[in-house]
């Protein structure tokens, strides 16, 4: 998988995104697992893989902020 734009993200429903930072997270650990072996071809991979991760739960933290502001505020 190739790096993952913030707004493809967004774009995505919840469980989309968590598919991606699933399997992300799958490819960083072996990526891991392969750097202690051997060396890597592409190290900056793992850089991708943590940027990937950390958007998928940017966004995931973002939309539950919202709802919940929204819940808040149809409560008043």
């Amino acid at each position: 998988m190739s790096t993952t734009k913030a707004r493809d993200i967004r774009d995505m429903s919840d469980e989309q995104i968590k598919l991606v930072w699933k399997d992300s997270a799958e490819a960083l650990f072996r990526l891991k697992l392969q750097a202690q072996t051997e060396k890597l071809a592409a190290p900056s991979e793992l850089t991708k893989y943590r940027r990937t991760i950390a958007r998928c739960q940017t966004i995931l933290a973002e939309r539950q902020k919202k709802a919940a502001g929204e819940a808040a505020a149809s409560a008043t």
